[in-house]
């Protein structure tokens, strides 16, 4: 397919959008075999089948590296009691938020589960979405993380979308062992996790470094299982206090460090030199009313490649919209719009490890998207509206 009399926004590099006026982008099964001026395009691409579009620009397709979106329930209530004067701390050690859920996803059938799933991913599809992550961490033992991300994986085949599953069983301690962290890393997470990989079930595997889950230590005794299994690393860090969560990220080569509201220089400078990207989540900060925002400055300077994500959930970030996202990623937290629309395509892609898509260069997936506005940054400026034309998946529009 080759798609004409666009103004495609290559990506190319992370210094510009790499804006060409009058482009067009040529197709060859799922891959992105040309891309540049449409005067320019090679005689061999001429006679192929052209979608027109329309002096439309063309993105990457979009990227959510980090969402939750599998789980029983919502948490209603607990808006209502954040909105009366309690923190998100207090309402978890209360019994609340993430164990709150965990009941839920335990009592929900897997049919149940993807039901609940597909409209929140049916909201992320129609914001341009073609890769989305899936992480378990609301069933906290061995059966429900199974089923969590079971249910993770059978999305594509209800939905023309990719997933990337993360396995969380480290994402709060369950009920049943309060007190008991180290008891429950040995009897639930560390056998769910084998039996997640033992099954082909995990990309990749995380983690809630925080004072409400689990200390620097305990994560690093499930990233050490993690590295002997050959599974690449991500970790919830620095969210509400400064456990040194980036660098533990960094040290064990994480793919991403997600949150970072507490992260010091330390952390950047690590981060910067394992190559960990700092996936920023401005739909937590929002919801929780946070006013301490991620070290954006100390990031730019060290060069951490950011990217942004819905952090799709039931309790801090019940966001359902990409776009929404990258204006509160300029918003809340002074990105550019050049910073926002590459955090949700080329750095998105590399916080999953997947190198194959997230900019329009040849020999990269086609995964794309026309917009019916006239400027990248116009994606980031909107609020609350959608201008998505067409979504390109696996080259099929």
């Amino acid at each position: 397919m080759l798609i004409r009399n666009a103004k495609v926004a290559t990506l190319a590099r992370s210094d510009s959008f790499g804006l060409i006026e009058a482009g067009a982008i040529a197709i060859d099964g799922s891959e992105i075999v040309w891309v540049g001026p449409e005067h320019a395009l090679p005689e061999r691409f001429r006679a192929s089948p052209s979608h027109d579009a329309g002096g439309r620009l063309v993105t990457p397709a979009l990227i959510d590296c980090h969402t939750h979106v599998v789980f029983g329930g919502n948490r209603a209530a607990e808006f209502e009691l954040r909105l009366q004067g309690a923190s998100y701390a207090e309402i978890a050690k209360a019994g609340g938020g993430i164990v709150s859920t965990v009941a839920a996803t335990r009592a929900a059938s897997a049919d149940e589960l993807l039901e609940q799933a597909l409209p929140r991913v049916d909201a992320l599809i129609a914001d341009g979405v073609t890769l989305l992550e899936v992480k378990s961490g609301y069933g906290l033992d061995v059966e429900t993380e199974l089923k969590m991300l079971r249910v993770a994986r059978a999305i594509p085949g209800h939905r023309p979308i990719d997933i990337r599953t993360s396995f969380l069983g480290a994402h709060a301690v369950a009920a049943e062992y309060t007190g008991r962290a180290e008891a429950y890393l040995e009897e639930q997470c560390l056998p769910a996790l084998r039996a997640a990989h033992a099954e082909g079930l995990v990309d990749a595997v995380d983690g809630f470094c925080e004072g409400i889950a689990f200390s620097p230590a305990q994560i690093a005794q499930v990233f050490t299982v993690a590295r002997d299994l050959g599974l690449p690393v991500k970790l919830h860090a620095d969210q509400l206090s400064d456990l040194g969560g980036a660098a533990l990220a960094a040290e064990f080569g994480a793919l991403s460090a997600d949150h970072l509201e507490y992260t010091q220089e330390a952390g950047a400078k690590a981060m910067a030199a394992a190559g960990t990207v700092a996936v920023l989540l401005p739909g937590a900060f929002y919801t929780l009313g946070e006013t301490q925002r991620p070290p954006l400055s100390a990031f730019r300077a060290r060069g951490v490649d950011v990217a942004l994500a819905t952090d799709c959930n039931p309790g801090s970030s019940p966001l359902t919209s990409l776009l929404l996202a990258m204006n509160m990623g300029c918003t809340l937290f002074g990105l550019t719009p050049l910073e926002a629309l590459l955090g949700v395509t080329a750095h998105a892609a590399k916080a999953l490890g997947a190198s194959d898509r997230g900019r329009i260069v040849p020999g990269l997936r086609a995964d794309l998207c026309l917009w019916d506005v006239a400027h990248p940054a116009e994606l980031a400026y909107r609020i609350g509206f959608n201008p998505l034309h067409a979504r390109v998946f696996g080259g099929a529009l």
